[in-house]
């Protein structure tokens, strides 16, 4: 068991469970009060996404070499643990895509190219020579993806025909023929693919090439103009397009809205790798830095106001997100400490009207949510799991918590009621938490006439409760996320005392929560992640 010490706090119906490695010194109140009458935001469906890359076995980052095989090209796909990682979210969207997405070639129609495999190259683009995709591996992928109802993000090659010109700058024509056609045979083959992606992180100065946004925004109307063709006369849904896949630079993302007008775009992507290096000894401290954390804020800010103003026609979604770039932190990337910054993103990039999150990677790396080579999932999987089946529209929420209490309200995600996320990001304080719909309850403390004790607190009446409580809804559902054994580089998450493993049939664990009364006070222990479900909340925004 990954908790053997239980302080039970009678007088405030509280359990606290502590790690037997991480006493926590004190006990603290706070209150939240969640504004249920209009959402600020929404997120897709399948908000939720993880990525599969290109690298092949041989790309190293820091002496060390994480990926093994599990890129699109040579991943074992037949290993059942894998598709029932995928099946569990029912469904998760997969983004197919990575930084050598732009030197792929498709085996298929009049190809010029011999069809070879990456193989390092030190004049090539991060060191690696083309690589190509055979249609019979895009074959297996694709049945693979659709019999784990997998939704398909695809990225395609920005910079095919194109040449170098100095610095990262590349200029002339994109060859397109290539591209389109893998997009005719797709169709032909009656694959559903959700949306096509154009480039990997060329938009601004780029990372290891770049396309102005001239030329990517012309590109991007020749794209759309071969979508549109190819899907006319099938019985398929025509996919979205997704464009630029890259840094956010405000003057490059307005140009390319300009240049390829409305309704060609209908996804801005952008990628976020705010903790720096995977090699950075800080890579912890910011994890639980509170101000650090908040500081990415901005930048899904800006982008949201950027397509608001130039391009309201597209929504903006996170491509691609690491935490740490070059592969993810080794010790931090794959264990249970790295949950505090992936579900304190997934938290605030919804409420800037993010639709769509792709975590990198699903395999691959130290960041993937999926162990190389097992498949075994590591903590963050089961931190976007429960995610996916829990957070719905987004709901305003404010505390007089400390900056170390990361709070997020949600709508219910299918159901009535609210949902919070709670983060205690403090080595030092277990939280008592008060929540109601603000109707009795100011959490300006500077205009109570009184310093009001938890008691006081406790005592107000649950306003959220309303009149449903004679309806049966006198619980909740609480699911608490605890490191095994209290060591915050544990590759196993505890959830409600109960570590998180594949069972001994090789099926993904049900995530079941505790039950709790509805007036009892949501308690969060230090150093630890909670979903609560609050299915009574009086919220007329998630009726």
């Amino acid at each position: 068991m990954g908790f053997r010490v239980c302080i039970f706090l009678l007088l405030l119906g509280c359990l606290v469970l502590v790690p037997k490695t991480t006493m926590a010194r004190d006990m603290k109140s706070a209150s939240i009060v969640i504004q249920g009458d209009s959402r600020i935001a929404e997120t897709d469906e399948n908000f939720v996404c993880a990525t599969l890359d290109w690298w092949p076995h041989d790309k190293c980052n820091y002496d060390n070499c994480p990926w093994g095989y599990s890129s699109v090209i040579n991943m074992d796909l037949s290993r059942p643990l894998l598709a029932k990682a995928i099946q569990a979210f029912k469904p998760l969207r997969i983004r197919i895509g990575g930084s050598l997405q732009d030197q792929v070639i498709y085996d298929v129609g009049n190809l010029q190219t011999p069809c070879h495999p990456f193989r390092k190259m030190s004049s090539g683009l991060f060191g690696f020579s083309k690589g190509c995709l055979h249609m019979k591996r895009w074959d297996e992928l694709h049945s693979f993806l659709t019999k784990s109802g997998a939704v398909v993000t695809f990225g395609l090659n920005a910079l095919h025909g194109r040449h170098k010109l100095r610095g990262n700058a590349w200029g002339g024509a994109w060859n397109h023929v290539n591209t389109q056609d893998f997009i005719n045979y797709t169709v032909s083959k009656g694959y559903t693919i959700d949306s096509w992606e154009f480039g990997n992180e060329l938009s601004g100065t780029g990372v290891g090439a770049s396309v102005s946004a001239e030329l990517y925004g012309k590109d991007l109307i020749v794209l759309r103009d071969i979508i549109d063709k190819m899907y006319k006369d099938s019985r398929l849904i025509k996919p979205l397009l997704v464009a630029p896949g890259g840094f956010y630079e405000q003057e490059w993302y307005t140009k390319l809205l300009e240049i390829s007008g409305p309704d060609v775009v209908d996804v801005v992507t952008h990628h976020i790798y705010n903790l720096g290096s995977g090699n950075d000894p800080q890579l912890v401290k910011k994890i639980l830095d509170p101000s650090y954390l908040s500081r990415v804020s901005e930048t899904f800010k800006n982008v949201n106001k950027t397509i608001q103003e130039h391009g309201p026609w597209a929504s903006p979604w996170v491509g691609e997100s690491g935490g740490a770039y070059n592969s993810g932190g080794r010790h931090v990337s794959d264990t249970f400490i790295d949950s505090f910054w992936y579900l304190d993103q997934l938290g605030m990039s919804s409420k800037h009207n993010t639709k769509v999150y792709c975590r990198q990677t699903l395999v691959g790396g130290f960041y993937g949510l999926l162990e190389k080579g097992t498949f075994v999932p590591n903590p963050d999987y089961y931190s976007a799991l429960l995610w996916h089946r829990l957070m719905g529209g987004v709901l305003t929420v404010q505390t007089d918590g400390p900056p170390q209490l990361r709070v997020y309200a949600h709508c219910s995600k299918g159901r009535a009621g609210v949902t919070l996320l709670l983060i205690n990001l403090s080595n030092q304080s277990d939280f008592t938490v008060s929540v109601s719909n603000g109707v009795n309850v100011a959490l300006n403390v500077e205009s109570k006439p009184k310093k009001k004790s938890l008691l006081d607190t406790l005592k107000k009446p649950f306003s959220w409760i309303g009149n449903k409580a004679s309806d049966g809804y006198l619980n909740r559902e609480e699911y608490h996320l605890t490191p095994e054994n209290g060591e915050l580089r544990s590759k196993t998450m505890v959830l409600n005392g109960k570590p998180l493993k594949p069972t001994e049939t090789g099926d993904i664990p049900s995530l079941e929560p505790v039950i709790r009364g509805v007036n009892s006070p949501v308690c969060v222990s230090s150093l630890s992640m909670s979903f609560i479900v609050l299915p009574s909340f009086d919220a007329s925004a998630c009726s």
